[in-house]
């Protein structure tokens, strides 16, 4: 049996969003800054895309500039709240994505500060310690991420925004993980960026996208260009942002029947994690009320060590250690560094999608026992 249950990494491409992209690959291919009809065909569709976008968070279709991904998406914004806005402190916390924390801190040689606010045993932020921050410094961007990719976290944006607001900081959110997961009324809710990214939610890959709260200039990071209204230049991922558009009108015209089915799915797996597995624990608030789709689990080294997720894989078990992106490196991962005691036993993120069973979740959780029963 094959089982996929590595959904926060990437999720298998919806049929219908194919459907729609491919009329893009092949009879559709004009350069969308071409004058001539095959162009303004294309140039159009991407217009069209973008209006569907904005329609869903509830924002002005020219807040909305399309990019290669979250990863750009994030980018792009810290440096424009640097570059447009005088920013000279960057709040964050120490579980962000690298995306954000990367970013952050290279911008140091420019002489801008991270700022690190603290975390509790669970990895959720101390909003007290952040108003701390804020009465300490001025000219600051809050950046600080909706859902954590690792161990499900939920931030609460509206308070979090309200607290900005009142000491006059920009505020961001790399909101890759729950965007379309999540319904997000920008036009009642204060905050100056956020990010989605098509792949994590049945798009294609290398395509995603930045809301910048309408403001008088933008700083653009690719140069050579005047697309995406001179935002960022560059040929525009057509069928990518084609498929961008499809993926999200198909979660937000499904999203209470994808919620409430995912959600049992992993409610599901926790009591029978809990029936089934020995001493197994869950890191953060990733069984509590949190982002529905991740759950981190924390197992004791029975002598299997390593080769839990390999061993998993070789039963059809597709799981991660903790973020995707991280997969390359030799470190350990950096959010579950701030979980007391979880990376002295073996760590599991499972994360779903609307295409897993109940049927998935019972062989996944009877191979994983019979796996940890063989390490003792």
């Amino acid at each position: 049996m094959k089982v996929y249950l590595d959904n926060a990494a990437t999720t298998p491409l919806d049929p219908e969003v194919l459907e729609a992209m491919l009329p893009f690959m092949t009879e559709h291919f004009g350069n969308p800054s071409s004058t001539h009809s095959f162009g303004r065909k294309t140039k159009d569709a991407i217009e069209t895309a973008r209006r569907t976008v904005a329609s869903f968070l509830h924002c002005q279709p020219s807040e909305i500039t399309f990019t290669s991904g979250g990863t750009e998406a994030d980018n792009i914004a810290i440096y424009d709240a640097i570059h447009s806005h005088g920013v000279k402190n960057i709040i964050l916390s120490k579980v962000e994505h690298h995306a954000v924390l990367d970013s952050s801190i290279n911008f140091k040689k420019l002489g801008i500060n991270a700022l690190f606010v603290n975390l509790d045993e669970k990895g959720v932020v101390d909003l007290k310690h952040l108003e701390t921050l804020l009465t300490k410094h001025k000219d600051v961007l809050v950046s600080l991420m909706h859902a954590n990719n690792e161990i499900a976290n939920l931030l609460p944006l509206q308070q979090v925004a309200e607290i900005c607001r009142k000491h006059n900081a920009l505020f961001h959110s790399d909101t890759v993980q729950s965007m379309a997961h999540y319904a997000f009324d920008l036009s009642s809710i204060d905050i100056d960026y956020i990010t989605g990214s098509a792949h994590k939610f049945h798009g294609p890959k290398g395509v995603g996208f930045l809301y910048h709260k309408k403001k008088k200039s933008f700083a653009k990071i690719i140069h050579g260009g005047s697309q995406e209204r001179d935002h960022r230049s560059g040929t525009e991922n057509l069928y990518g942002i084609i498929g961008l558009a499809k993926a999200m009108e198909i979660a937000y015209n499904h999203l209470e029947d994808h919620q409430n089915r995912i959600l049992s799915l992993k409610n599901y797996m926790i009591e029978q994690l809990k029936d089934k597995v020995s001493d197994v624990r869950f890191n953060g608030e990733s069984a509590d009320e949190s982002l529905y789709t991740v759950l981190s689990i924390n197992l004791p080294d029975t002598g299997i060590g390593s080769m839990l997720l390999f061993s998993l894989d070789l039963e059809g078990i597709a799981a991660s250690g903790g973020s995707a992106c991280a997969s390359g490196s030799d470190k350990g991962s950096h959010v579950l560094e701030q979980i007391p005691g979880s990376h002295h036993r073996l760590n599991v993120r499972f994360s779903f999608s609307k295409m897993n069973t109940k049927e998935e979740i019972d062989y996944v959780v009877e191979t994983l026992s019979k796996i940890m029963d063989r390490g003792n």
